[in-house]
């Protein structure tokens, strides 16, 4: 499951126009990477909840066609939450160990063998986790089970990766038709003395998509090593300049005099003469006529 119903208020106003998981990061949507990222672990179906601007997903999706496996949209009317959003599903999961993954991430990390740790252990659910400032909140013991999850970053503790893999018969443990949070379910159910565990990952690629400042270094740090990204038929002037790093989605055009840096252009923007773009996002169809430092536009 990946769960992208969030309203992606962190990153509005570029929330208001696409859901956070068809954020482009170098031209491909978040849940493409993702899907892709599932599918090399063999995943073989997939179920996505929406809620905020909904009918893009539904779109963009098409039941999976794209992607060669069944990928199915389960729409929220009122927003579920995390720990409502995977009970409201729970007609989509046989009896095997499954896998959610949070909408907002990119990362690279070994999740077969996060899953195989998952199996041998026997435990309801199993968070994977990783040392991560300032998100580490997640104290485990010894044997790495979960011990508690406070709610500020704390030293002696880890970070929740937004991956975990969850035993069906946790679902009957989690009300169903309200809002709730699944973290606030594992705090109980830890404090009962349930088996939650922890697998702790290191070294691992891990972006946390939630802010305008953490958008643009995913969009830098994916790049392989390519300084410029030009998405097809852009049309960028021997006159202008592109600096440091620049990500240009489809049929964008850079004027001549124009000055892009450590920026990401969506699809069909253009970038008058003179005009500098640098630190900001802009998004589809704008054409820049001023300066935009720090901007989203």
């Amino acid at each position: 499951m990946i769960l992208a119903a969030g309203l992606g208020t962190r990153l509005s106003p570029l929330t208001n126009y696409r859901p956070k998981a068809l954020m482009p990061i170098r031209n491909r949507p978040l849940i493409d990477r993702n899907i892709a990222y599932l599918q090399s672990y063999g995943v073989a179906q997939l179920v996505v909840n929406a809620h905020h601007l909904s009918g893009q997903l539904l779109a963009h999706l098409e039941n999976g066609e794209r992607f060669g496996i069944p990928v199915h949209v389960r729409e929220e009317r009122k927003i579920m939450g995390t720990g409502g959003g995977i009970k409201n599903v729970e007609d989509f999961w046989d009896d095997q160990p499954f896998i959610v993954m949070n909408g907002d991430i990119l990362t690279d990390i070994n999740l077969g063998e996060a899953y195989q740790r998952h199996l041998e252990s026997g435990a309801l659910a199993t968070l994977i986790l990783h040392s991560r400032e300032p998100f580490n909140q997640v104290l485990v013991d010894r044997q790495m089970n979960l011990v508690d999850i406070a709610g500020r970053n704390l030293p002696d503790r880890l970070a929740f990766t937004g991956i975990h893999i969850i035993n069906p018969a946790l679902l009957s443990l989690i009300p169903g038709g309200r809002y709730s949070s699944i973290v606030d379910h594992y705090k109980r159910l830890i404090a009962s003395g349930r088996n939650i565990r922890g697998h702790r990952v290191e070294g691992n690629q891990w972006h946390d998509i939630g802010t305008f400042s953490a958008y643009l270094e995913a969009n830098r740090t994916a790049s392989g090593g390519e300084s410029f990204l030009l998405g097809e038929g852009c049309d960028v002037h021997s006159e202008s300049k592109l600096s440091d790093w620049v990500v240009l989605g489809a049929a964008c055009s850079i004027r001549e005099g124009a000055h892009v840096e450590r920026s990401v252009l969506w699809d069909h923007v253009t970038v008058n003469s003179g005009a500098r773009v640098i630190d900001s996002v802009v998004t589809s169809g704008r054409k820049v006529r001023q300066d935009l430092v720090d901007a989203v536009y």
